[in-house]
């Protein structure tokens, strides 16, 4: 197995999981431009910190196993991950929260009423 089949699969499972998150009306606007700022940030600090880590020669790849592209000395998969978490971690947190106090019929019994419910 290569790094891209891997990557493919990570990818592939949290590009799943966001799409079935907008199919039950869970994802919105700002979702995804809050997604696409995370996105780039993490981007920016792999091409940082890979580069850093490679050349101080704390890790090194199977170069048979890369598909032959880098930034730097970085291989593009490793910027797969953060695409995968940026997809990933926003779309389960949309789907295993509650919707909000707008999709309540009312206050949860045995609470105190929020100061937004009146």
């Amino acid at each position: 197995m290569t790094f891209l089949d891997l990557v493919l699969v990570f990818v592939g499972f949290a590009l799943a999981v966001l799409v079935g998150a907008a199919l039950v009306g869970r994802v919105r606007g700002e979702h995804l431009r809050a997604v696409t700022a995370t996105l780039v940030a993490l981007w920016a600090l792999t091409a940082v910190f890979d580069n850093v880590m490679i050349a101080a020669g704390l890790f090194d790849y199977g170069h048979e196993l890369l598909v032959g592209a880098y930034v730097g000395q970085a291989p593009v998969e490793d910027f797969a991950y953060p695409l995968g978490s940026a997809l990933l971690l926003p779309a389960l947190w949309l789907l295993l929260t509650s919707r909000g106090r707008a999709g309540r019929r009312g206050p949860r019994p045995g609470r105190r009423p929020h100061p937004d419910d009146r």
